[in-house]
């Protein structure tokens, strides 16, 4: 009974161990993936004393844009625009950003919150007047795919567009979904007076977001004194630092239960020792020494340890498996910004959390062997 239950000990540690950590991990990707969507890792604007969401135009044809397109970490730039507009219906009337996209729109990382329809087509000579909207303001404004609305954008004086609902986005991030509408960059331009190789900001997707501190130093380098970068992180700090909190939360309980499986396997393994008094007795009799005595209980320790690492490995990773697979455990997604518990597999964080369970435990399995050294032969051979 005391093997399975130093096997349980270290195997459900483990499993919970490993199940925090790709979830905490599925929480870090999926909300940073959801952020970069709509911003990039890097935004580059032209300086101005104006806050509001009226941009200065950047022209793609500058030196600039060309030197960004040949540095090696970027891995795609896109040109947006915004402009703030009102979207009025028959019963209500809803503030909104518009966010003009041109044809080099990175679909990949914004296409996975698409829930109904798709992205608004291209129309080469002209405007397109197919939009996108959020689940969130079309259930405000009682609006579905394909109705038709009037978009008024604030400027002097007010312009006036009718556009068609194709697409209906769900993010789950309420500063996103109460305010972005997608539409055609071209009617930006054309509100704005603005050649058609005129931007409002530059959004830069790089290969490696833990190096977006160090790409944000290169590109100010890179820059003129008139353009200013941004990086995703300062512009949405909250989000950010709540994602840090997680991850230091998830680091503490990772320490307690480690701390936990460590203390149950000195608990076991004194036990085995008082189980195993008179054997320890008749070895020293014999001439064993109580470094090999030791090494009799340490090696059995970690035979423990090893058969606890494989059953929490097959817990842990089979319920990671279940919840990545069917998506069991729902979200509030106005609350954690996702609809399920998300999952990433990192194979090389799981490895680490074995051999750091592995090596760590097994060090401490040296603590209650030392008390063999002061076991007496005769006193142990007596002993009942």
């Amino acid at each position: 009974m005391i093997y399975k239950i130093a096997i349980i000990s270290i195997g459900v540690g483990l499993a919970v161990m490993i199940v925090s950590y790709i979830i905490m991990g599925g929480f870090k990707e999926t909300i940073t993936n959801k952020i970069v969507g709509f911003g990039g890792h890097i935004q580059i604007t032209k300086y101005t004393l104006n806050s509001t969401y009226e941009e200065l135009p950047i022209s793609k044809e500058d030196t600039i844009y060309q030197v960004l397109s040949n540095l090696d970490y970027i891995e795609h730039i896109q040109g947006v625009a915004h402009k703030v507009g009102l979207i009025q219906t028959a019963e209500e009337i809803h503030g909104i950003v518009f966010k003009g996209v041109d044809e080099n729109f990175n679909l990949d990382r914004f296409g996975q919150i698409i829930s109904e329809g798709r992205l608004p087509e291209k129309v080469v000579d002209a405007p397109s007047n197919e939009i996108m909207i959020s689940k969130k303001i079309a259930n405000l404004l009682k609006l579905r795919l394909d109705d038709e609305i009037r978009l008024y954008f604030i400027q002097n004086p007010v312009r006036i567009r009718k556009l068609k609902i194709v697409g209906i986005y769900t993010s789950g991030m309420e500063e996103f979904d109460e305010k972005i509408v997608v539409g055609d960059i071209k009617i930006i331009q054309q509100l704005n007076d603005w050649r058609a190789s005129l931007v409002g900001t530059l959004e830069i997707f790089i290969d490696d977001f833990d190096k977006i501190n160090e790409a944000e130093d290169k590109l100010f380098e890179l820059t003129g004194y008139d353009l200013f970068v941004d990086k995703i992180t300062d512009k949405h700090v909250e989000i950010f630092d709540w994602l840090s909190l997680i991850g230091r939360n998830v680091t503490i309980l990772l320490s307690l239960i480690l701390f936990v499986a460590c203390f149950n396997m000195v608990s076991i393994l004194l036990i085995l020792i008082m189980e195993r008094t008179q054997m320890i007795g008749v070895l020293k009799a014999i001439g064993a020494t109580n470094k090999l005595i030791r090494w009799i209980f340490i090696i059995n320790g970690m035979r423990l340890i090893a058969w606890g690492l494989v059953w929490g490995n097959v817990i842990g990773i089979g319920l990671g498996y279940i919840q990545y697979k069917f998506q069991l455990i729902p979200l509030d997604p106005e609350n954690y910004y996702m609809n399920y518990v998300p999952i990433k597999w990192d194979w090389y964080a799981i490895i680490g959390l074995n051999i750091m369970t592995f090596a760590i435990v097994s060090i401490v399995l040296l603590i209650p062997t030392l008390i063999i050294s002061r076991i007496d032969p005769i006193k142990s051979i007596r002993f009942d």
